[in-house]
């Protein structure tokens, strides 16, 4: 029952923003759980989600973006594994959640409009994400300074993300095969939880088309504001 309402919670965060689900679902999860199952679990409703809002919205996926964000994580991967083996844990996590904070504080004031107006820069916020994929798990806060930076509205905001966790996730879930993580138990707790996450799915995206544009940008910060602050408090 636990692990099905930390993951119900968790899918209403993702459907509604397209991020943010990670630092909510294992860190819930893994009170109840070992984390050898939490995160495998998480990643197997992550690929869900994304997959129901692909099917559902791919005419608002960014598709030149989603591309560019996801071939670079690629070549990330491997760096973040090996900046999780030589770099002191609190150390990039303080580094992290100061430029997460700043760059959120600095978008939310009122003189802050810059915009990028094309996917040439596409390439960099993959390359970050996947280096924090490969090394914490966390790829979403590049993603959505990317999709901030954009201005995109909340549907195309969503909808690309997810076009860009599908394959992410996927590759992360065949690692979890070759590793021999991908049990018999995590196929039945993501069995149990999967009427909540359809529910979850669909609540999200009513609530991702009632928001206005910019509110939306302003919720998309206050999150990510909310993931360096929890980052900050795991590195002291």
């Amino acid at each position: 029952m636990e692990v099905a309402a930390v993951l119900f919670v968790a899918t209403v965060i993702r459907s509604a923003f397209g991020f943010g689900e990670a630092l909510v679902a294992v860190p819930l999860l893994a009170l109840a759980i070992p984390v050898r199952i939490a995160a495998p679990v998480a990643v197997l409703v992550s690929i869900t989600v994304a997959l129901v809002v692909v099917a559902q919205d791919w005419r608002h996926i960014h598709l030149r973006s989603a591309v560019w964000l996801i071939v670079p994580t690629f070549f990330g991967i491997p760096l973040g594994l090996m900046a999780l083996k030589k770099i002191p844990e609190p150390a990039v996590k303080a580094a992290l959640a100061i430029i997460i904070i700043g760059f959120s504080l600095w978008s939310l004031a009122r003189h802050a409009h810059f915009e990028l107006k094309n996917e040439r820069l596409a390439g960099v916020f993959g390359f970050v994400a996947g280096i924090l994929g490969g090394a914490y798990g966390m790829n979403g806060p590049p993603l959505a300074m990317y999709g901030s930076l954009r201005r995109w509205p909340p549907a195309n905001f969503r909808a690309t993300l997810q076009g860009y966790f599908l394959p992410a996730s996927v590759a992360g879930m065949a690692g979890y095969r070759i590793s021999g993580l991908w049990t018999a138990e995590v196929n039945r707790f993501f069995v149990w939880s999967l009427p909540g996450v359809f529910v979850a799915i669909f609540l999200g995206r009513e609530l991702n088309k009632r928001m206005h544009p910019q509110r939306f940008i302003r919720y998309v910060h206050v999150g990510l504001i909310a993931i360096g602050t929890i980052l900050l408090a795991q590195a002291l």
